[in-house]
């Protein structure tokens, strides 16, 4: 039987909350299931404000918005992440500043923040790859003392921690995904986390096009109107019905996906030691949520075999980011420094088949298809 890279695990309960939608009779955004699931997460993470929205994408354009990203003003980002990190602050007229990654876990490499940082520097965009926190401690004292603003682009990093601190806690905003390659899912889907108490009222604004309707609502205004820039932001309480499904069952999926990570980490530990390929690192500070599980090889050729091997296997492995800064579309905007972690991760990282009902036996036959590749 095929291995896929990813497989949405469906609970069970999704299709019960999904008929309670319908017979509410409320299908728009906003409703029970929308505040079940906001009510959860607060209670769960201790986060200051959440707001789901319709995807990871879309919590970072409203980031932009409420950062007041102007034409002119710098962002600074990893170079290896996916485009929606840059791009939601590049539709606002930013330049992006990239920086390079560490090797050992793919964010961004903290001790090259600053010297990109200029006097148009208005943000700084932190990645946690793979779920796996940023060196956040040197990246908050960074913005403190340069006076800008953080993001947290916390897209695979759900139940995952820094220092004991849920990511996503930790900077000005922070931006999650609940699409379906993710550990928790919603088909699409997202969540926009306000930790600034300047932003809470007008994230609402901005999620409600532009919009005080949700003060109106809730009664604090006696009309609704036009009040500043924004847009739909709202997923509709299909989706969030979904998510609630998901997220009650967080604890279970997440143990179950640990093991598997675990047992991936273990057979094929002995490759590692032989120097046949590096495994993902988990620094002190940070805590694993299992959100993938990588490998990086040697260079770009042995990757490329080993794919086509792991293919004839019907085992479905696939490669991640390509650098931004060398994309069609940025790289004559881009300054010219070379990035060699990203490009070395471009090249090299594959990520294996990773997912709720992937079985002890498929993880095993994975890890000995890669021994036997290796073995030749």
């Amino acid at each position: 039987m095929p291995i896929p890279f990813n497989k949405p695990y469906i609970t069970g309960k999704e299709i019960d909350y999904i008929s309670d939608v319908f017979r509410a009779g409320k299908l728009s955004g906003d409703g029970e299931f929308t505040k079940r699931c906001h009510q959860l997460i607060t209670e769960k993470y201790g986060f200051r404000k959440v707001l789901l929205t319709t995807s990871c994408t879309d919590a970072l354009e409203a980031c932009a918005i409420l950062l007041n990203i102007q034409p002119g003003d710098e962002v600074i980002a990893p170079s290896y992440t996916f485009v929606s990190t840059v791009n939601a602050f590049v539709l606002r007229g930013a330049k992006i500043i990239f920086a390079d990654s560490e090797a050992s876990t793919g964010n961004i490499d903290a001790t090259k923040i600053e010297t990109l940082i200029t006097p148009r520097t208005k943000a700084i965009v932190p990645v946690h790859y793979a779920g796996v926190a940023c060196d956040m401690d040197a990246i908050m004292r960074i913005a403190e003392k340069h006076n800008l603003f953080v993001v947290e682009d916390a897209a695979q990093a759900i139940d995952s921690y820094y220092k004991g601190k849920p990511l996503g806690s930790i900077g000005h905003l922070a931006a999650f995904s609940f699409h379906d390659t993710k550990n928790i899912i919603s088909g699409e889907g997202g969540m926009l986390v306000v930790n600034d108490p300047q932003f809470e009222k007008r994230a609402e604004i901005i999620r409600e096009k532009g919009t005080n309707r949700s003060a109106f609502f809730r009664g604090e205004v006696d009309k609704y109107g036009w009040v500043d820039a924004g847009s739909s932001f709202l997923p509709s309480e299909i989706t969030a019905a979904v998510l609630l499904a998901q997220l009650e069952k967080t604890d279970v999926i997440q143990n179950k996906r640990k093991q598997l990570w675990e047992l991936y980490y273990e057979r094929l530990k002995p490759l590692a030691e032989k120097g046949f390929l590096q495994l993902p690192q988990i620094p002190d500070y940070a805590t694993n949520n299992a959100h993938m599980f990588y490998i990086v090889l040697n260079d770009l050729d042995t990757r490329t075999k080993l794919i086509t091997h792991l293919k004839s296997a019907e085992i479905h492995a696939v490669f991640h980011y390509i650098s931004l800064h060398k994309s069609a579309y940025y790289e004559k905007k881009h300054d010219g420094r070379e990035l060699p972690v990203a490009d070395k991760l471009t090249n090299t990282l594959l990520r294996l088949p990773m997912y709720y009902e992937l079985t002890t036996e498929q993880t095993e036959l994975v890890c000995k298809s890669i021994s036997g590749f290796f073995a030749k």
